[in-house]
C-alpha cells in the first residue's frame, strides 16, 4: 500500500514536471530583416529592444562599403522623404555602441550613401527610397544589442559663415602684424576663425592668429581685429599675404568660409 501511494506521488510529481509549459523564447524584433523594415517619416523616434535581433548577409553586404566593425543585432527602417533636405539619424542615445548605415537599391544590393558610429548626416532627396540599418557595432566590446534609441531629425536651417579681410593692416611694433576683418554668421552657436600672414622678405616671414566667438551668429556682420604672432622673423612695412578660413557650427551642422587678399602693413603707431 506504500509502495502504491509512492508511486503515486512519483507519478503525479512527473506528469506536474513533464507539464509544465517550458519558458518562453523571446522573438526578434519585427523589423529584424530587411524585408520588414519599419517605414518612418521625419521626426520619428523609437527604443526598441534589440537583444534578440540577428544579423545576415543582406546586413553584411551593406556593411562592404561602410566598415563597421560588427553589425550585431541589426534592425531596418524604410525612410521615404517627401522634401530634399538633410536629415540627422541619431543612435546615440542607445545604451550599447550602436552605428547607422543607410543605402539604395534593394535589400542584398544596396550602394551606401551614408554610414557612422552615433550620429549620421544624411542628405535626403525627395522620393528616394532609403533603407536605414542601426545595429551593434560592438565598439564597446561585448553584448548583442540592448536598448536602441533611433530617431530621424530635421536639423534646421544650414548655418552659414562670410569672411572679409580689411586691406589695410598694422605693424604693433614687436614683429607681429595687426589683421582686421569682418563676419557674418547665422544659423549657428559659435564661429571660429583661423588665419595665417606670410611676408616674403630675403625669407618667408610667418604669423597666425585665431579666434572663438559664441552667442554672435544671427546675421549681423561684426568686426574682429587680432594680432598674428610672428613665429619667423618680424613683419615689417610692406606687403603681406593673409589667407583666413572659419567655421560656424550649430547642433549637428557646419558651414566654412575662406578668404584670401594682399594686406599692405602700416608702421606701428608711436
Amino acid at each position: 500500500m506504500r509502495t502504491s501511494r509512492l508511486l503515486g506521488v512519483v507519478t503525479a510529481v512527473t506528469i506536474l514536471v513533464g507539464g509544465t509549459a517550458a519558458p518562453a523564447m523571446a522573438a526578434p524584433p519585427s523589423n529584424d530583416l530587411a524585408a520588414n523594415a519599419t517605414p518612418v517619416s521625419l521626426g520619428f523616434s523609437e527604443t526598441i529592444d534589440t537583444t534578440e535581433a540577428t544579423t545576415d548577409a543582406d546586413d553584411a553586404q551593406l556593411n562592404e562599403s561602410c566598415g563597421a566593425p560588427a553589425t550585431d543585432a541589426s534592425v531596418w527602417y524604410l525612410f521615404e522623404p517627401t522634401t530634399d533636405g538633410a536629415v540627422i539619424i541619431d543612435v546615440s542615445a542607445s545604451n550599447y555602441s550602436a552605428g547607422v548605415a543607410v543605402g539604395v537599391g534593394s535589400p542584398g544590393n544596396l550602394t551606401t550613401v551614408a554610414c557612422g558610429p552615433g550620429t549620421i548626416l544624411l542628405d535626403a532627396v525627395a522620393g528616394e527610397t532609403y533603407y536605414v540599418l542601426a545595429f551593434d557595432d560592438q565598439i564597446d566590446g561585448g553584448g548583442n544589442g540592448g536598448l536602441l534609441s533611433i530617431s530621424f531629425v530635421d536639423p534646421g536651417p544650414m548655418p552659414t559663415v562670410e569672411l572679409t579681410l580689411n586691406r589695410f593692416g598694422r605693424l604693433d611694433g614687436r614683429g607681429n602684424a595687426i589683421i582686421r576683418g569682418t563676419y557674418t554668421c547665422e544659423n549657428a552657436d559659435f564661429i571660429q576663425v583661423f588665419g595665417d600672414v606670410l611676408q616674403i622678405r630675403r625669407t618667408a616671414v610667418r604669423g597666425s592668429f585665431d579666434f572663438f566667438d559664441e552667442g554672435t551668429c544671427d546675421g549681423t556682420r561684426r568686426m574682429w581685429e587680432e594680432v598674428a604672432r610672428s613665429f619667423q622673423g618680424d613683419f615689417v612695412t610692406d606687403r603681406a599675404l593673409v589667407t583666413s578660413f572659419g567655421f560656424a557650427c550649430g547642433e549637428f551642422l557646419c558651414a566654412d568660409g575662406y578668404i584670401e587678399r594682399v594686406v599692405r602693413l602700416r608702421p606701428a603707431r608711436g
